[in-house]
């Protein structure tokens, strides 16, 4: 069976891979396993009907997986590792939410035009964060052994390089050593380089966002509880943005 992931296109390119983070931890995630998969582009901007009949809230990623239309890239993940448990890429469970601060406060330091509102640093005490978990626990946030986090990270990363480095002239300051080299680790994987949006695109599709009057996404940070969904267990914590994110 052949898998068929469903991603969002690049604005004004609706041929070339677009610039969502969700759909490339679940592009990785494929890459990673080394699962058979046929990759459709969605352009967000005028989503096709059979698009919506198939999956009626229009999110992206969808995998498509014995018939069925499964969106979120939480749901996607976790079937992907109970359908295809070799390599796992399951954390430590005490690792599972290392991280998770950083796109949302990555996202309102973009967004911020009051360079004293303290959004840079804690932008800055996020990755500290990081910075100190890698220093006891690297390279990767799970030693050697890749992860779903950093998996998941990965793309955030690279969208915040991407994104505040061309909006506000921002970069990662020298002195977070573990994190720049984590980041040059995760990048220079194959996987990464396949799956990456260009950074033509990736700025382009935070470009109408930095225009948005709206107010800060809030990442749905709560606790699951124990349920099937898809036939997926699931546990733990969601972080998922796409819904906005990924459909503007």
């Amino acid at each position: 069976m052949v898998l068929e992931l469903y991603a969002k296109a690049a604005t004004g390119a609706p041929d070339v891979l677009g610039d969502c983070p969700f759909t490339q931890r679940v592009h990785l995630t494929l890459e990673e396993k080394k699962i058979p998969y046929e990759l459709r582009l969605i352009n967000v901007s005028d989503k096709p009907q059979w698009f919506l009949e198939a999956n009626p809230e229009g999110k992206v990623p969808v995998l498509k997986f014995d018939d069925k239309f499964i969106p979120d890239s939480d749901v996607i993940t976790q079937l992907l590792e109970e359908k295809y448990p070799d390599p796992p890429l399951a954390p430590p469970p005490e690792f599972a939410s290392v991280g998770s601060k950083i796109f949302p406060c990555f996202f309102k330091f973009l967004k911020s035009k009051d360079p004293s509102d303290g959004t840079e640093q804690e932008l800055l005490d996020a990755l500290s964060a990081l910075e100190e978990h890698l220093k006891t626990h690297g390279p990767y946030i799970n030693g050697d052994k890749i992860t779903a986090v950093d998996l998941s990270l990965a793309p955030k990363l690279y969208h915040l390089e991407v994104a505040l480095g061309h909006f506000k002239g921002w970069s990662i300051p020298e002195h977070f050593t573990h994190v720049r080299n984590y980041m040059k680790l995760l990048f220079s994987r194959e996987s990464f380089e396949k799956t990456k949006a260009a950074k033509e695109h990736v700025i382009a599709g935070w470009a109408p966002k930095m225009l948005m009057k709206i107010e800060d996404p809030k990442p749905v940070d709560i606790r699951v509880p124990t349920e099937h969904r898809h036939g997926v267990l699931l546990i733990g914590r969601r972080e998922e943005w796409s819904c906005w994110f990924a459909n503007i």
